[in-house]
């Protein structure tokens, strides 16, 4: 089994270290509280005093820190990884941050003849201890083939999203979607509340709909996806039904601030002439307000 560099064992860490305890790899670990690293030492890893003695003679480093200036840090300064990462071995960074600060820190290594790629973690941490982890993973499929023997043991699916850079952007997009879409349904449950409705059966409602469904399971794969702008249901009626549902927002004193943000976009297309085509198009409209 090979020997694994683990650095930042907090909430996520600390099981997903332990996972690969158990699956025979040996780990030593550090991290900046001293709480933590004696929980996982505890558990059989090895402590690090620093970084870099955690890199020392590894094949593999993982790093899951809080931002990428913490693995910034952690890699390339003072005891830092950089300072004894073998160049045949490879250096996972499994923490959420600005891809900016990634493909910083993986060009300076890289210019140094060092390997980093990304591989950002979906789900929870019970996800974390069961080993059931959404991996999201940027860079060569060599070194994504090289990563597996340690990924697959933190995560089921582990997905290749690309080159270098991809793992970590494709994080952001996936939280995009979940963290925005969490207001949402906040605010419309409350909008149900706020006119007395059983919020049990507004949401039976729901999720018979494309609202609960969801429209990556629903809408896009059978129409803008399918380049079938044909209205299931047209933009002006997308309009219409959310501006009826933003005045009985308002006049209920319920806070409504992403369907404001919504149908400005809403309006906009309509203001394109694109009124009549199907609700979806929507995507193309923001795809051209992009340049895409």
């Amino acid at each position: 089994m090979s020997r694994v560099g683990f650095i930042g064992v907090g909430v996520m860490g600390a099981p997903m270290a332990r996972n690969l305890l158990e699956a025979g790899h040996r780990v030593r670990a550090f991290d900046t509280s001293a709480e933590a690293l004696a929980a996982v030492v505890r558990d059989g890893a090895g402590e690090a005093v620093s970084a870099r003695e955690a890199a020392d003679g590894a094949e593999y480093v993982i790093t899951m820190l809080p931002t990428g200036r913490h693995v910034a840090e952690a890699v390339l300064g003072p005891g830092g990884i950089a300072e004894a990462l073998d160049p045949a071995a490879l250096l996972i960074d499994m923490s959420t941050g600005l891809p900016a600060h990634f493909d910083a820190t993986a060009e300076s290594l890289a210019a140094s003849g060092r390997r980093m790629i990304d591989a950002p973690v979906g789900r929870t941490s019970e996800d974390a201890e069961a080993g059931t982890l959404l991996v999201m993973a940027g860079g060569s499929r060599e070194e994504i083939d090289r990563a597996l023997p340690v990924l697959e043991i933190l995560g089921d699916p582990v997905i290749h999203c690309g080159p270098r850079g991809a793992g970590i952007r494709t994080k952001l997009v996936n939280n995009y979607v979940s963290v925005v879409s969490n207001v949402v349904v906040a605010e419309a449950l409350t909008l149900a509340e706020g006119e007395g409705l059983d919020r049990d059966l507004v949401i039976e409602v729901l999720m018979g709909t494309t609202a609960g469904q969801g429209h990556l399971a629903t809408t896009y794969p059978a129409k803008v996806l399918a380049d079938d702008l044909e209205p299931g249901f047209m933009i002006d009626l997308a309009h219409k039904d959310l501006g009826l549902a933003i005045g009985m927002g308002e006049a209920s004193g319920v806070a409504h601030g992403t369907a404001l943000a919504a149908i400005e976009c809403y309006s906009s297309a309509r203001d394109q002439g694109m009124g009549r085509l199907d609700w979806t198009s929507i995507y193309n409209f923001l795809r051209r307000s992009a340049g895409s």
